[in-house]
């Protein structure tokens, strides 16, 4: 994974829900992936949350989290949100390979390491849950049991993507046993 400078997640950016253009197909670039990755050190904030309050969360704790990285000069890479159960014990944050004290609820973090399962999608976060089921339907019809938490990279914000949102990048990962 190559780390790059990025942009927070801006109040405009559509998590929950984007009604521009509903009849867009989902698009997901060619499909799942399984692959063995190495855990990407973050810099987060840890939330509990409920199904409403995702969109909100996500991008306060992003918004946050590089406001802290901006304050000390931390060379901060994309978003990241890692939904660790169920429950949703979210940690919200962004990619940072710099040491840094934790303080102000912003703590260390990485995500996990080992055999994952993948789909980039294309379009804008409402179509998140499909690509979601399209991981765990996948697994299933390829008997790979999921072993762990999920989480989501959301590509750093284009402002083609204000008038586009079909262009939008998220890459959804799930750790599946060996």
């Amino acid at each position: 994974m190559s780390w790059s400078t990025g942009e927070p997640l801006r109040a405009n950016h559509r998590l929950a829900r984007t009604s521009e253009q509903p009849n867009r197909r989902l698009k997901l670039s060619a499909q799942v992936h399984l692959a063995t990755l190495p855990s990407v050190p973050l810099a987060v904030v840890r939330r509990q949350v409920h199904r409403g309050e995702l969109s909100s969360a996500v991008r306060e704790g992003c918004g946050r989290v590089w406001a802290f990285a901006r304050e000390r000069n931390l060379p901060a890479g994309r978003n990241v949100a890692v939904y660790w159960d169920g429950s949703i014990r979210l940690e919200v944050g962004v990619e940072l390979a710099a040491p840094f004290e934790e303080e102000q609820g912003i703590v260390r973090s990485a995500t996990p390491a080992g055999l994952i399962a993948s789909v980039t999608l294309h379009g804008p976060y409402d179509r998140l849950g499909a690509a979601h089921a399209a991981i765990r339907d996948w697994c299933t019809a390829h008997a790979h049991r999921l072993a762990g938490p999920n989480w989501e990279i959301y590509g750093h914000w284009q402002p083609e993507w204000n008038a586009d949102p079909s262009q939008i990048r998220t890459d959804v990962f799930y750790q599946v046993a060996a």
